[in-house]
Order: structure tokens, then C-alpha cells, then sequence
């Protein structure tokens, strides 16, 4: 499985990507820190499953996942949204918008790993 991280804090997105990695069957293709660096990386790779965290340096984690359920019609990646800001309303939005999974990355981190795992 092809994974792309969204993700600005290089902290954050280092320990992504190496629990990713640590779950086997997973290999990240790339990353990217704003929402337009990231939907164009993201159509020309067609990664099988995208994380994004809501705030960019650039943009909205919410309208990179709006923006590519429009654009990636032939292909159908799973999208999580792994967040800080884990408020009802962004839930709310996240799941109109097409995300597949919405995480708080302090308290529901293992939750989203086990999700990616039942993806593989």
C-alpha cells in the first residue's frame, strides 16, 4: 500500500511515517506541508491511502480531502484526517467532505494505526 503524508510539523510527520512503516505492507511515496504542494503530489502519485492533519502551513487539511474526492474520480485512496484539533465541528466537516477516518492524534493515534492496518 502507497501512503502520502500531509503533514507540516517535520516532528510529527517523522513519527508518521515511521509507524507507518512499522506496520509492513506500507510504503510512504512522499509528503507534503501545504494543501496545493499536497493535492498535486497527491494526483500525480495516486497513493492508495492519504493522511492529512487539518492545519498546513498552507491551506486546509479539509479542503485537501474535498478537493481530491473531486479531482481522483478513476481512483479511490482511503483519507484519514489525524489532528490536534479534533473539535466536533471539524469531524463534522471532515466527514461531509469525503475523509474516511477522522483522528485525534493525542487520544485516538492507535485507533488510527489499527485503521491503516485493516486497510492492508
Amino acid at each position: 500500500m502507497r501512503v502520502f503524508v500531509v503533514e507540516d510539523s517535520s516532528l510529527i510527520r517523522k513519527r508518521i511515517i515511521d509507524n507507518v512503516k512499522g506496520l509492513g505492507n506500507f510504503d510512504v511515496v512522499g509528503f507534503a506541508e501545504s494543501e496545493q504542494e499536497a493535492i498535486d503530489a497527491i494526483v500525480r502519485m495516486q497513493p492508495d491511502v492519504i493522511v492529512t492533519d487539518i492545519r498546513l502551513k498552507e491551506g486546509s487539511g479539509i479542503e485537501v480531502v474535498r478537493k481530491l474526492r473531486q479531482q481522483l474520480t478513476s481512483s479511490v485512496p482511503k483519507i484519514y484526517v489525524l489532528t490536534n484539533y479534533a473539535y466536533p465541528e471539524y469531524r463534522r466537516q471532515c466527514s461531509l467532505v469525503g475523509a474516511d477516518g477522522f483522528f485525534d492524534k493525542s487520544a485516538e493515534y492507535d485507533s488510527f494505526l489499527t485503521a491503516l492496518r485493516a486497510v492492508a
